[in-house]
């Protein structure tokens, strides 16, 4: 399975690996909603019924931390999530952006869209989502991450 996936989402597998960054959510607006650490980790697993696994684990600064889970399976050029959380794709664009398309199953009516960029030397990234519930967009998020 692993092989597929790097075969054909070449700027993905560059992303295997550990990366540390902040997210900045903000309102249409441009007001501060929330921010947090973050510590992603992208894996491959070799065996199993997933072909991509991102753990995402923030943490705020009064204490607070969350853990989840994102496994995905490699079809089509894409990779796709349907879990508890999340329904969605992502796919490649260029040789290094990564677009995803994903609807929030706790927000009706919602989807969103992710830009991730990855550096030539495939050690910093940029993400921003933008969040749209009711075709109305609703908050961004901004991510700077360093592999680490």
């Amino acid at each position: 399975m692993a092989e597929d996936i790097r075969a054909g989402m070449p700027v993905l597998a560059r992303h295997e690996g550990e990366w540390r960054g902040e997210y900045i959510h903000v309102a249409p607006d441009n007001s501060l909603i929330d921010r947090h650490a973050s510590h992603l980790i992208c894996a491959f697993p070799e065996s199993g019924k997933f072909d991509y696994m991102q753990t995402n684990i923030y943490t705020w600064g009064d204490g607070r931390r969350e853990e989840l889970g994102f496994p995905a399976r490699y079809e089509a050029g894409r990779i796709w999530w349907d879990n508890e959380r999340i329904v969605g794709s992502a796919w490649e664009i260029d040789q290094r952006t990564i677009v995803l398309n994903w609807s929030r199953k706790d927000l009706p009516d919602s989807y969103l869209y992710e830009m991730i960029q990855i550096n030539e030397g495939d050690d910093r990234r940029a993400r921003t989502w933008h969040w749209f519930v009711g075709d109305e967009l609703v908050r961004r998020t901004c991510i700077k991450e360093s592999r680490i």
